[in-house]
C-alpha cells in the first residue's frame, strides 16, 4: 500500500465531491454520514469529472449523462455507465486524508455452475447493458448475444453529433465494451439475424437456418429509421442514419461546399444539420414545425435552438412536402409541392423510426408494432423486451420512449428480474442533444404542462427551465446547468413541488 496525503477532512464538503490527484490518477473524495470514501474521479461512461456532479439520496450523479453510483461503495445504480466506480483505500490521520493510488479489487465473482442459457437479441445500448448487468448481478450461466451488425455494440449517440461533423471517424466510434470484456465475462457474440421466435418452446430461428434455445431471453433490437417513399429516394446519395456503416457512407459522400437537404426536424435530423454544417456543407432543413422540439422543450427553447442553427447558416423551409428527388444516377435536386427546386448533392431523411420487431410477429404487437411489456419489462414467461421496441406502463398509461439511456435502464430492470427480482420502472427518462457546441439536457416525459419557469434565458445559456403541472415538476430542460440537472435526475423520482425544485437549483448554482 502506497498512501498519499491528498486533503484535509475539513476540505471535503457534505453535498458534493472533492477532486484530488495522485500523479495522473484523478480521485473524488465523498463525505457521507461522517465517513469518507475515495472513488475514481472520472465517470466510467465518458470520463465526466464526478466532483462536478450532484449528491442526492445517497447517490453520486454524473454531471454529463446522469449515471448514478451508490455513495457507500460506488456501486452502479443508473446507466449510461456500465461499471461501478473503482474504490481506493483511505485513511484519516488526524485531520489529514491519505489515499492509496491503487484501487481495491473488484469484489464481484459470478458463480460458474449455472446451467441456464440467457440470450440477448441485439447488442446496442440495451443489449450490452443487459449483458453487463447480468454478470454484475451474479449470473454465472451462458450468455449469448445475437446482432445483425458484426461488431460489438457501439455508442450510436456520437454518429449524428461528432462523426458527421468530421470530428471523429466512423471507425473510431467507441465500443460500449471491448473484446477483452466479452472474453473475460464468457459472453458469446453471434453475428446473425433472428427471423422468428417461438415463445412457448423458447426457440429463436436465425436467417442462416440455425436455431437457438434459451432459458430466458431479452429482445433489444431497437428501431429502424423510416425511409422516404417518393420518386428518387433510391438514388445513392439519399441516406438515413442509424449505424456506423451508414455514417461512413454519408461521410464518403459529404464534402465541404456541397449542398445537403435534410428532410425532417427530429432530434437526429437537426443534430445531423448541425454536424454537416460544421463539416462545411450548405444545409437546408425541410421542417414540419416552425419551432423545432416545441413538443418536448417548449416554444422558448425550441425557438432558441432554431435561432442557433440559423446563426450558423442552416436554412429552414417549413411545412412543404417533398414531391420528388431528381438526378441522373446521383442526387441533383429536391422538388417541393409548391414547385420550389432545391439544388442538392445529398439528402438525409430524419423522419422518425419504427420498432424493429418484424421477427416477432408471433407475439401480440401494438398498433405501432412495438411489444407490450409489464412494469418489469416482461412479455411472457422467460421473455423480456426493452428499449425502443417496448411499450411499458409509465405514469399510469402505456408509453414508448426512444431514448438511449432509457433502454439501458430497462436493461438493468430486465436483468434483475431474469434472476428472480421484482423490479419495476420507476426512474426519470433523460436524454441529451448536441447542436453547434451546445448540449441540451432533458429530464422527464411531459406531454402537457400548465407552467414553464426559467432561470436564465434559452437564447443565452446557461439556463434551466422547469415544466410544471398542478404545482409539481414534470420535466426540465437545461443548457450548461449540469450539476442542477444531475440533482433533479435523482430528486424527480418522487413528487417534486416547483418551489422546492427552485430551492434545490439555487443551492447548487
Amino acid at each position: 500500500m502506497s498512501l498519499h496525503r491528498v486533503a484535509r477532512f475539513a476540505d471535503v464538503p457534505e453535498d458534493r465531491g472533492l477532486e484530488v490527484q495522485i500523479g495522473d490518477c484523478r480521485i473524488v473524495l465523498l463525505r457521507t454520514a461522517g465517513q469518507l470514501r475515495a472513488f475514481q474521479g472520472e465517470c466510467p461512461h465518458a470520463g465526466a469529472p464526478l466532483a462536478e456532479g450532484a449528491v442526492c439520496h445517497g447517490r453520486l450523479i454524473c454531471p454529463w449523462h446522469k449515471a448514478a453510483f451508490r455513495l457507500e461503495d460506488g456501486a452502479l445504480c443508473e446507466p449510461p455507465a456500465l461499471d461501478s466506480l473503482k474504490r481506493y483505500p483511505l485513511e484519516l490521520r488526524g485531520d489529514d486524508v491519505w489515499v492509496d493510488d491503487q484501487p481495491l479489487p473488484d469484489p464481484h465473482s459470478p458463480p460458474l455452475d449455472d446451467q441456464r442459457t440467457f440470450v440477448i437479441v441485439g447488442s446496442g445500448a440495451g443489449g450490452t447493458a443487459c449483458a453487463a448487468a447480468l454478470r454484475e448481478k451474479g449470473f454465472g450461466g451462458r450468455i449469448v448475444m445475437i446482432d445483425r451488425e458484426p461488431d460489438a455494440g457501439y455508442d450510436r449517440t456520437v454518429l449524428s453529433k461528432f462523426v458527421l461533423s468530421g470530428e471523429m471517424q466512423s471507425q473510431q466510434t467507441p465500443a460500449l465494451r471491448d473484446d477483452d470484456f466479452y472474453r473475460a465475462q464468457h459472453i458469446n457474440r453471434v453475428s446473425g439475424e433472428v427471423v422468428a421466435l417461438d415463445a412457448p418452446t423458447r426457440t429463436l430461428n436465425l436467417a442462416d437456418g440455425r436455431t437457438l434455445n434459451y432459458s430466458a431471453a431479452v429482445l433489444a433490437t431497437g428501431a429502424t429509421p423510416n425511409t422516404l417513399a417518393l420518386p428518387g429516394a433510391d438514388l445513392p446519395q439519399v441516406f438515413v442514419l442509424r449505424s456506423r456503416s451508414q455514417a461512413g457512407q454519408i461521410m464518403r459522400t459529404a464534402e465541404p461546399g456541397q449542398r445537403a437537404v435534410i428532410i425532417g426536424d427530429s432530434f437526429i435530423a437537426l443534430e445531423c444539420a448541425s454536424a454537416l454544417r460544421q463539416h462545411g456543407l450548405e444545409v437546408t432543413v425541410l421542417a414540419r414545425h416552425a419551432t423545432p422540439f416545441a413538443a418536448q422543450f417548449g416554444e422558448a427553447t425550441g425557438k432558441a435552438v432554431r435561432a442557433l442553427h440559423e446563426e450558423n447558416g442552416v436554412k429552414f423551409i417549413v411545412d412543404h412536402a417533398v414531391r420528388e428527388i431528381t438526378g441522373d444516377g446521383r442526387v441533383e435536386a429536391v422538388l417541393l409541392d409548391n414547385g420550389l427546386r432545391l439544388s442538392a448533392d445529398l439528402v438525409l431523411a430524419g423522419i422518425g423510426v419504427h420498432p424493429a420487431t418484424a421477427a416477432f410477429t408471433s407475439l401480440p404487437l401494438e398498433e405501432d408494432q412495438s411489444i407490450r411489456v409489464d412494469a418489469g419489462m416482461k412479455v411472457t414467461d422467460n421473455l423480456w423486451a426493452i428499449g425502443d421496441i417496448a411499450t411499458f406502463p409509465s405514469g399510469g398509461k402505456p408509453t414508448r420512449i426512444e431514448h438511449w439511456r432509457l433502454a439501458q435502464q430497462h436493461a438493468r430492470i430486465a436483468a434483475a428480474n431474469m434472476l428472480g427480482a421484482d423490479e419495476h420502472y420507476l426512474d426519470v427518462p433523460y436524454f441529451w442533444t448536441w447542436h453547434f457546441g451546445r448540449n441540451y439536457d432533458y429530464l422527464g416525459h411531459a406531454e402537457q404542462w400548465d407552467a414553464i419557469e426559467f432561470m436564465g434565458e434559452p437564447e443565452q445559456p446557461p439556463f434551466i427551465g422547469l415544466f410544471g403541472a398542478d404545482g409539481l415538476v414534470v420535466a426540465a430542460v437545461a443548457c450548461e446547468r449540469e450539476r442542477a440537472m444531475a440533482l433533479l435526475a435523482e430528486r424527480m423520482k418522487q413528487p417534486l413541488p416547483m418551489e422546492e425544485a427552485w430551492r434545490l437549483i439555487r443551492a447548487v448554482s
